[in-house]
């Protein structure tokens, strides 16, 4: 059995902070490692033709509030007191997720997610404006210059639009998706049986 499971995530998603805040435990339980895959949920929207949440169920009676209570019900069972939601939700994902590829060639994505993730969820930024990102990023202590210019490399774009199409391929429809081996998890709420098939 496969001991890696790969983690389809983008900041844009506030599961994908709910499930990136736990994963540590879920590797100690199990060892695990969670291999952190950048790509678009945007783009992953429009390849499957799927929408938020908020939007594709925004008008059923009952259902938005129950989703509430569900993410109220995972931030209190596992302590994760600093998340709230970002008041200038949704927050396009682009610049992020290319400073992600940039960090992940060079050697430090964990660190990036770790800062960005907090920085998007936590402090509740508007990422998806460059001199905030800019701000944020040196404010962690990464080359934002640096950052910032790498993101406009040809070689990043493609490779966010290979991680996206490749996860699509593979049958992701949304964020958070989880794939050990060839088998698929959608959701925060299959961690548990993520954590079953490791076992």
């Amino acid at each position: 059995m496969s001991k890696t499971v790969d983690f389809i995530f983008d900041f844009a998603s506030p599961n994908a902070y709910l499930v990136h805040k736990i994963v540590p435990e879920i590797e100690a339980r199990t060892g695990a490692h969670f291999n952190y895959i950048p790509c678009l949920l945007g783009g992953i929207f429009k390849a499957t033709g799927n929408q938020a949440p908020m939007i594709a169920f925004g008008g059923i009676k009952n259902k938005p509030e129950y989703d509430v209570l569900e993410m109220q019900r995972f931030i209190t069972r596992h302590n994760l007191t600093g998340f709230k939601m970002n008041p200038h939700f949704p927050v396009i994902s682009l610049m992020l997720m290319r400073g992600a590829l940039v960090a992940e060639r060079d050697g430090y994505l964990m660190a990036y997610i770790d800062a960005m993730i907090d920085a998007m969820w936590e402090q509740g930024l508007k990422l998806d404006d460059a001199e905030v990102l800019h701000k944020a990023l040196a404010d962690a202590g990464f080359d934002a210059d640096k950052i910032m210019a790498d993101m406009d490399d040809d070689p990043i774009k493609a490779k966010l639009i290979e991680n996206t199409e490749a996860a699509v391929a593979r049958g992701a429809f949304g964020i958070p998706t989880f794939f050990v081996g060839d088998e698929i998890f959608f959701g925060k709420e299959r961690l548990g049986q993520v954590e079953e098939l490791l076992a």
